[in-house]
């Protein structure tokens, strides 16, 4: 987060940031949680430090009203329970919730609000997370499914059914096998090249063309696109050129780490037309201060408008960067904002 996006979080005392940073005012000597319901000190006074021990160390002591050096009982129990979970894998709500002394409604609630996923959803992100990692650095499918906690291949593949469809193998040999359709077409925006496989576009690019597709699928086979491939990269082409909700439907077979796709899924909630900023998605998933992470994986979106990463922008309400040019960005936001126009 930038010091605009904490700022912001502070004026609305905003508890999602609580324990993301702490707000140092310095013409009072002390630091306070985002949340603190204390009256707003002059933004002037203000200065952000990442935690009580670095807000100490600037000579400043711990408020009294919000306690910000000290953990609350529903943050100990979250962060507990985190651990548990990682060290052990997917447990019962039952077991984690006698853990915490909540119970298990109650400890559902508090751990999806500051996780933004259910117990059991995190840990599944969590096995997926390992078992991409193996599947990359380990000899065999096989091996790398059990060391990331799975009893079963099965379960592995039913996990991952209808999220990306790159299966384990591809992802182990770089996408290896495959077969991928492409084509640089014409658009107002200038040349943009798209790619699909069977089961949907796995690239979206401005101004790159057959050898920067090479680059990104390496050992795929490549085939230029023909009446296959027809109505499909025609509705991407009128989803550039007259953004709006029919883009959703448009397939997509796109791999990436369990976190990128959930903030690619995040992307794709962000209404046609508006914008927001990467500390306001890091906060839709739960995770605060993961709004770098958040950067991160927007950067690595592979298929522009689609997945329409044009809709982050700074904190301060300006464009920020992207990929494919920031003037190809403002266009796309000005023609999804005429699109919501009445008339």
């Amino acid at each position: 987060m930038d010091d605009e996006a904490r700022w912001q979080a502070v004026r609305t005392k905003d508890r999602r940031f609580d324990g993301a940073f702490v707000t140092g005012v310095h013409s009072t000597g002390i630091y306070c949680r985002p949340s603190c319901p204390a009256r707003l000190p002059h933004r002037c006074n203000v200065r952000f430090y990442a935690t009580p021990a670095d807000a100490e160390a600037a000579g400043l002591r711990p408020c009294k009203r919000c306690a910000p050096d000290r953990q609350s009982a529903a943050e100990t129990c979250v962060r507990a329970a985190i651990a548990a979970i990682t060290a052990q894998g997917r447990m019962s709500l039952a077991e984690l919730a006698g853990l915490t002394g909540y119970s298990a409604t109650h400890f559902q609630r508090i751990f999806t609000r500051s996780t933004g996923l259910s117990p059991a959803a995190y840990a599944r992100a969590l096995r997926q997370s390992r078992a991409e990692a193996a599947l990359i650095a380990g000899p065999s499918v096989g091996e790398a499914i059990a060391a990331a906690g799975y009893a079963k291949p099965d379960h592995f593949y039913a996990e991952r059914k209808g999220r990306e469809g790159m299966s384990p193998n591809d992802w182990r040999r770089g996408g290896a096998g495959r077969r991928i359709f492409w084509a640089v077409l014409a658009t107002s925006l200038g040349e943009m090249l798209v790619a699909a496989t069977d089961k949907g576009v796995c690239c979206l690019a401005f101004g790159e063309g057959e050898a920067q597709l090479r680059a990104r699928f390496p050992k795929a086979e490549l085939v230029a696109a023909g009446a296959e491939m027809r109505d499909l990269f025609a509705r991407v082409v009128e989803a550039v050129e007259q953004p709006g909700p029919l883009s959703a439907a448009i397939p997509l077979d796109v791999a990436g780490t369990a976190f990128q796709q959930r903030v690619w899924e995040e992307l794709r909630r962000i209404p046609c037309g508006e914008t927001r900023s990467y500390g306001q998605l890091a906060a839709a998933l739960g995770q605060p201060g993961a709004a770098r992470a958040v950067g991160g994986a927007n950067a690595a979106n592979p298929v522009a408008v689609l997945t329409p990463c044009h809709r982050v922008i700074a904190a301060d309400g300006s464009l920020g960067g992207y990929a494919w040019g920031l003037e190809i960005k403002a266009e796309l936001l000005r023609r999804e904002r005429a699109a919501r126009e009445p008339g």
